[in-house]
């Protein structure tokens, strides 16, 4: 008998979640990779896809003119989908928001000073920008429970060192996570301003953020996961509505003192579906139908073609 992870989402198999080491942001996608479920781009971004057809990445082949970047870490990658088509950027460049093409700016693993790192790794491969989207988060909230000796300078990352048994208060995370996403976000907005274009900074989905009760799906799929994983030893004090709204409510604060448009996904999302509709692989990351629902509900939010 097939496990649920195995029957309902068969394409996770092919997110092994290995990754090149890179120098300076630690880790990324390999270049060129072609699985079943996902290509990269000869620099490791994965292609997104247009509305007339075509595709189009970071380091990779594109329609000519201006472009809009969905940047952020694994859920904007599109861990979870069935395949290109159907993460967000390419949901948003080929039906929601087809105006222009929408580049997939992400990569694994990334905390905030990771994301915008590759801004400047990147930057000669991008002419006109005219709309920047940080889809973010989670990891910097999940990175708050490492202890100080841990943070350096500019905080944790994935794989920096064992998580301590006595965690931080949610405060304290709260506090920690947002400080450190305002103050990389200061560095977007600059590098927005240099190319004239828009910054929004978009707190992206959690499940539990989302709604109460997880679909049917979810809850088989989350608790399998919960079986071999420490999820809830060291996010439970975290995985609740009532901390969400906080996190949200302080990086709202910070952004607006940063002159950054902010957006809560997580209440949208959770008005914008029915109690049964089936959203997440996992508790960070979608599926199909998930995907496409967050592309929807983030153009209606942003006003754009």
């Amino acid at each position: 008998m097939k496990s649920p992870r195995a029957e309902l989402t068969p394409q996770m198999e092919h997110y092994t979640f290995v990754l090149e080491d890179q120098p300076y942001i630690g880790f990324f996608q390999y270049g060129n990779e072609n699985t079943p479920v996902y290509r990269t781009d000869p620099c490791g971004f994965r292609i997104s896809h247009t509305a007339d057809g075509r595709t189009a990445s970071v380091a990779g082949e594109r329609p000519p003119g201006p472009v809009r970047l969905l940047a952020g870490s694994s859920a904007v990658f599109g861990v979870g989908a069935t395949g290109d088509h159907a993460t967000v950027p390419s949901r948003l460049g080929s039906r929601h928001a087809p105006g222009r093409p929408w580049l997939n700016f992400a990569g694994q693993s990334l905390n905030s000073v990771q994301e915008l790192m590759l801004t400047t790794l990147f930057q000669h491969y991008l002419d006109e920008v005219e709309e920047i989207v940080v889809l973010s988060g989670v990891n910097n909230l999940v990175l708050s429970r490492l202890p100080e000796s841990q943070q350096g300078r500019h905080g944790a990352f994935f794989e920096c060192g064992p998580a301590p048994e006595n965690l931080p208060t949610p405060d304290q995370r709260i506090a920690r996570a947002s400080e450190l996403t305002v103050r990389h976000l200061k560095g977007w907005q600059r590098f927005a301003t240099a190319f004239g274009a828009r910054l929004t900074y978009v707190l992206q989905p959690l499940a539990p953020w989302v709604r109460e009760e997880p679909a049917p799906q979810e809850k088989a799929l989350f608790d399998e996961l919960d079986e071999v994983s420490n999820w809830r030893r060291l996010h439970n004090d975290i995985a609740s509505m009532e901390v969400g709204r906080r996190y949200a409510q302080a990086l709202r604060e910070g952004c607006a003192s940063a002159g950054v448009g902010f957006f809560d996904l997580n209440p949208a999302l959770g008005e914008a579906v029915a109690d049964d509709d089936w959203l997440f692989v996992d508790r960070v990351h979608c599926v199909d139908a998930g995907y496409d629902t967050v592309a929807r509900v983030l153009a209606e939010h942003l006003e754009l073609p």
